[in-house]
């Protein structure tokens, strides 16, 4: 039997729908086989919760679709379906809007148009008990939040605003003060110039903890910001008590293990962390907080004054390095940070050609994206610096990193080694026309246009160089 092309009408009413087909998640963006595992992973911890279970189903669907497994994706919406009803005992209820649009949506895609037709009319029975528009139902917009959190980075900012928005009709939610909290927490960089009381996440994250006071995962994102104000006392209290409640909670482990890095316990964090691993074996963010630990440690015994073991020692916490950070870029192929700290460690490890290759590779991978592309530029810069000795390369790269992204942790490094790499020029009388031009462009980048130009002309009267004399120009006519 032939099934009949659909009319424009019905392309229309689909557009209108609030669901994972309409809010812009671009394919590119998501890295498909790292969110699947994740949600997979969600499933397993959402099992006693089955509101938050049945969205979890339905964003697991919509990464099916993405990846043209159509069967599988109705699936799980229906079991999404399932769940809600189960939840409401009403099939026309405002939880089900998202579920339902997908529904249509999919079957849209797979031509049963007349399947598609039967979930519009859901809706619009729906919309006939919940007279608000969809866009403005809290259960939409928090549902819409925790989908920008998880399938990328870029939507962190769209998730921070459907919660806020989902908070105002609902203040005192705790799954939307949750999602704030986290959203905050992911966005906004909190300064030790400023005080903890006046921080926008810490106070959320105080509200939130509050609403949902056996969320363990909530205590220690916050004993982790805490750190960052050098609160040390409750931060450390707070990790302790999620730890005594949630001792085999993934999420837990993992932040405590980050913890525990940041305050220099290695061992205790590798301990954590590999445990958390255990029951989340595909988890690139573990694999990539095992191989930062490896490397701090690498650079604590690169300190130690014995020399006696160290080469071997180096080299074994070295390979643990590398085959953590191996394994995060196999399971995320678009992480960015890990393939730039990767790359770095094979030109450590005297295989310049791969790290190179790997270098390109990750240039190519973050201007596609639009993504971190100043920490490629910040561990190239150090590749050519330490590894291959060539101070030009590096020093053009460190420049890059600083004017892409100054405020950033890489940002700040690159402007520190390139005052270090001047200072040490104009100590040792030696290229001090290029020393001179990298501090004018230090202070150019500061905005402090004087002593920018004050320096370009140090620089042209020890060697002519168009690159310092462009600079000049475009600086005094800038005043």
């Amino acid at each position: 039997m032939l099934r009949m092309e659909p009319d424009r009408t019905l392309r229309t009413k689909l557009h209108q729908l609030e669901c994972h087909f309409t809010w812009a998640l671009i394919k590119d963006d998501i890295d498909l086989p790292d969110v699947f595992n994740r949600l997979q992973e969600q499933i397993k911890m959402d099992l006693a919760n089955k509101e938050r279970l049945a969205r979890t189903y339905s964003a697991l669907a919509y990464v099916q679709f993405l990846q043209e497994f159509h069967e599988e994706a109705q699936n799980n919406l229906v079991i999404s379906m399932e769940l809600h009803i189960e939840c409401q005992r009403n099939e026309f209820h405002k939880t089900l809007i998202v579920t339902y649009g997908n529904l249509a949506w999919l079957n849209y895609h797979m031509k049963n148009y007349k399947e598609c037709e039967s979930y519009l009319m859901k809706l619009q029975k729906i919309n006939e008990t919940f007279p608000k528009e969809a866009s403005s139902v809290p259960e939409v917009l928090g549902e819409k939040g925790w989908t920008f959190l998880k399938f990328s980075q870029k939507y962190y900012n769209r998730a921070k605003e459907c919660f806020r928005k989902a908070l105002e009709l609902e203040p005192d939610e705790g799954e939307w003060n949750a999602g704030y909290a986290i959203a905050l927490y992911r966005t906004e960089f909190e300064s030790m110039e400023s005080n903890s009381e006046d921080s926008p996440t810490v106070n959320q994250l105080r509200r939130a903890i509050d609403k949902n006071p056996d969320d363990d995962v909530l205590k220690v994102l916050l004993s982790l910001r805490l750190l960052v104000f050098k609160k040390y006392k409750e931060a450390e209290s707070l990790v302790e008590k999620a730890l005594e409640r949630s001792p085999d909670h993934p999420h837990v482990n993992r932040y405590v293990g980050k913890f525990f890095r940041s305050r220099g316990s290695m061992d205790r964090s590798i301990t954590l962390l590999k445990k958390a691993l255990e029951r989340s074996p595909d988890s690139s963010f573990i694999h990539h907080q095992l191989a930062l630990c490896y490397k701090q440690k690498k650079i604590q015994l690169l300190q130690e004054q014995s020399h006696h073991t160290r080469g071997s020692r180096v080299q074994q916490i070295r390979d643990q390095c590398i085959y953590h950070l191996e394994k995060a870029t196999s399971l995320t192929t678009s992480f960015i940070s890990a393939m730039s700290e990767l790359a770095l460690l094979y030109g450590e490890n005297l295989n310049t050609s791969r790290a190179e290759e790997l270098f390109q590779v990750t240039f190519k991978t973050a201007e596609e994206k639009n993504d971190n592309l100043h920490v490629v530029h910040f561990y190239y810069a150090e590749f050519q610096l330490n590894c291959h000795k060539c101070d030009p390369l590096a020093i053009k790269h460190f420049m890059k990193c600083l004017k892409l992204s100054p405020k950033s942790i890489e940002g700040k490094r690159s402007a520190q080694i390139l005052r270090r790499i001047a200072e040490n020029r104009i100590r040792r009388k030696s290229q001090q026309g290029e020393a001179y031009g990298i501090l004018g462009f230090l202070h150019k980048e500061k905005g402090d246009k004087d002593k920018a130009i004050e320096y370009y002309e140090k620089a042209l009267s020890y060697e002519d160089n168009d690159e310092f004399l462009s600079n000049l120009c475009a600086l005094r006519l800038s005043i």
